[in-house]
């Protein structure tokens, strides 16, 4: 049997590699919706240099989008690292009603589970893994 949140976080990791690929920090994001994919995004801060385009900025705008809507109240988010309080703030102005992200951010002073339904650790030794060796690239 398929278990959604592995594929679904398989495909954000897959985002998150884009991201790594061009040399941004390696985030990727999704919103589905009833079992689709409808919003994508991966950081690109340095490359928009804009410090808010970050994976799940962009993953909701997108599904914004598509969906016509600001408001993602029956999606749900996958991201590989826990998201940042900027990200939380713009999920819960969507609507957002369910986050599952791989790896915990352990940077935060609060925890993105005070304010959404959490699921996590789904991927998180592939997704810690890719942040580690990025930032190991960055520090040589």
């Amino acid at each position: 049997m398929l278990d959604w949140d592995v594929f679904f976080m398989q495909e954000a990791l897959k985002l998150a590699k884009m991201a790594y690929e061009e040399d941004e920090v390696p985030v990727g994001a999704l919103v589905v919706q009833d079992g689709k994919i409808i919003g994508k995004g991966y950081n690109q801060v340095e490359k928009l240099n804009d410090p808010t385009a970050h994976a799940e900025i962009l993953a909701i705008t997108a599904a914004c989008n598509f969906l016509g809507s600001k408001y993602l109240d029956k999606c749900t988010l996958y991201v590989t690292l826990e998201p940042c309080m900027m990200c939380a703030g713009a999920l819960r102005e969507a609507q957002i009603s369910k986050v599952v992200f791989a790896a915990t951010d352990t940077s935060h002073k609060k925890s993105v589970s005070d304010l959404f339904e959490v699921k996590h650790g789904i991927l998180a030794d592939e997704a810690s893994q890719l942040i580690k060796n990025f930032f190991k690239k960055k520090r040589l």
